[in-house]
């Protein structure tokens, strides 16, 4: 219990992102109504009992609308942040542990990646690739890797240094046997939390690009889309952008608490 009360800031952030994720798993326990279908009757009302958040121009519950959009939203977001881990950690351990000159091709590479700033990269690939949240997601994903990677040689060459990385080689162990069993696991840790912080930086870049436009083809509820759908209303129905942005921002605030709670457990001062 006490541990509750001395980081009440953290357990708050799990219990919104526990929350959100029930939401994007099982929306219908939540809300019974469904996103896509409005009553024009009840347009533009304000949140009350009956509708948290308001409804839309379309008379939409905007509370359903976030519900469900979480789904695709969230979907998008763990690929995105699986497409960063799987490719910036392969190259990072590439280059970590192979060194030479695939190390210099390697970082020359994540050099160019990283000259571009994220949600520019993720705009020019999501126009190569095309609309849609898949194709977000991937172009999102692409945009991270530079920074797995540089964390991932960077720890890589640290540990390979250790005393007993230094004894499993002398006593035969092939390299590939010493990056799986003592490497690996001694270099994973930063990676895990940087995946967490950039879950966080990819919610704000999926949503960012669904705003534009690039997402999910309307109706269809995504985060971005809502706070673009709203913005027309701002003047007489602040909740459409309001509840939606809000929610983004918490999502983002919780796994920056969690990701900064898991560096502070890996390196306690």
């Amino acid at each position: 219990m006490s541990f509750y009360l001395r980081r009440p800031g953290l357990v708050l952030s799990v219990a919104v992102v526990a929350f959100v994720l029930l939401c994007a798993v099982a929306p219908t326990l939540f809300t019974g109504q469904d996103p896509l279908a409005g009553v024009p009757a009840e347009r533009l009302q304000g949140p009350s009992a009956r509708h948290l958040f308001g409804t839309d121009e379309t008379g939409r519950d905007v509370f359903t609308r976030v519900v469900h959009g979480s789904a695709l939203s969230l979907q998008a977001t763990v690929l995105a942040v699986l497409v960063a881990l799987v490719i910036g950690a392969g190259l990072g351990l590439l280059a970590g542990s192979r060194g030479g000159w695939v190390d210099s091709l390697v970082m020359r590479v994540v050099d160019v990646l990283q000259a571009v700033p994220a949600i520019l990269l993720s705009l020019a690939l999501v126009t190569a690739l095309g609309f849609g949240t898949t194709n977000v997601a991937i172009a999102v994903g692409v945009a991270n890797v530079a920074t797995f990677a540089r964390l991932t040689r960077a720890e890589v060459l640290r540990v390979r240094t250790g005393a007993y990385v230094e004894a499993a080689r002398a006593s035969g162990v092939r390299w590939s046997g010493v990056l799986t069993r003592h490497v690996l696991p001694n270099a994973v840790g930063p990676v895990l939390v940087l995946a967490t912080l950039t879950f966080g930086t990819a919610v704000l870049e999926v949503s960012a690009l669904s705003f534009l436009g690039y997402g999910a083809t309307p109706p269809t509820p995504e985060w971005g889309s809502l706070v673009a759908g709203g913005r027309n209303f701002l003047a007489t129905a602040w909740w459409m952008t309001t509840f939606p942005g809000l929610t983004v921002a918490a999502v983002v605030l919780a796994t920056n608490r969690i990701s900064r709670a898991l560096d502070n457990e890996r390196t306690p001062e």
